[in-house]
């Protein structure tokens, strides 16, 4: 028998670690957007002149683009007509509102932000923002109570999602590869995407739930409050139709793209 002192001498085994989930998920992009909708909200603190006067401002008025009222004088003047095609999508209503909004671009607003990157993602929101002012104005055009809320950018980024949403590795596929990759994966032409099924689908519930019960953008004045469900769905086209004019992932082919959205492969 060996002895002990000829026994080989025991390898200590080496443990992987496990890699660290990190804590935050969400892209930088949107997390940075999210927090300041949440500063923004905390002109509910300011005394109500001043909060107001917040809202004149930088709220949309379509009563501000009235050329026959020239004897009105709303706060914020000329510039006023420009900023705020933008910055009402900053204001919220309440905690409600605004956690609403937060809610659904969770999902939709992270798989764009980390497909469009920062600036794009930014200019992105900006651009669906003003379309859904331009909608509320057309169809709203004496109004003279403020609009606020994100609704139509949220609106804006659910429509953009939903053109690559549904392709295989993607975030609503059956079989969808991590964040990165599912975010990233070539997205379907607009032509093609409105004869799948899926989309056609979450098209009908979409614009079930905001002609029928409408939910985001709203009025200020507790009296006057309603939802501007025009804006929404002026966000949503754009979002839609612009989509390519943002989006840095190659597009494929027709045919190749029919191929990539089956989620579960032909069986023989």
């Amino acid at each position: 028998m060996d002895s002990p002192q000829d026994s080989p001498p025991e390898i200590p085994a080496v443990v992987e670690e496990a890699p660290r989930e990190p804590i935050l998920t969400l892209p930088v992009a949107l997390t940075a957007y999210i927090l300041l909708l949440a500063v923004i909200h905390l002109r509910v603190l300011l005394p109500p002149e001043l909060e107001n006067w917040t809202i004149d401002v930088f709220g949309f008025i379509p009563k501000r683009y009235d050329s026959s009222l020239l004897n009105l004088q709303i706060p914020g003047g000329a510039g006023a007509k420009v900023w705020t095609f933008v910055t009402y999508s900053l204001l919220h209503a309440n905690l409600t509102h605004l956690g609403f909004n937060v809610l659904w671009l969770l999902p939709f607003g992270s798989a764009l932000a980390r497909r469009f990157g920062a600036i794009r993602f930014f200019l992105f929101l900006a651009v669906t923002a003003a379309a859904g002012a331009l909608a509320h104005l057309v169809t709203h055009e004496h109004a003279v109570a403020p609009m606020i809320g994100a609704s139509a950018s949220v609106s804006g980024a659910m429509a953009a999602a939903i053109r690559f949403a549904f392709v295989r590795g993607s975030f609503l596929s059956f079989s969808r590869s991590d964040a990165d990759t599912a975010a990233r994966v070539p997205a379907l032409p607009l032509s093609r995407a409105l004869r799948d099924g899926r989309v056609v689908g979450f098209l009908a519930v979409w614009f079930g739930v905001n002609i029928i019960f409408g939910v985001g953008a709203i009025g200020v004045d507790s009296e006057t409050t309603s939802v501007a469900w025009q804006a929404h769905i002026g966000g949503f086209f754009a979002g839609l139709l612009l989509f390519a004019l943002f989006d840095p992932v190659p597009r494929v082919r027709n045919d190749a793209a029919d191929a990539s959205s089956q989620d579960i492969s032909n069986r023989i």
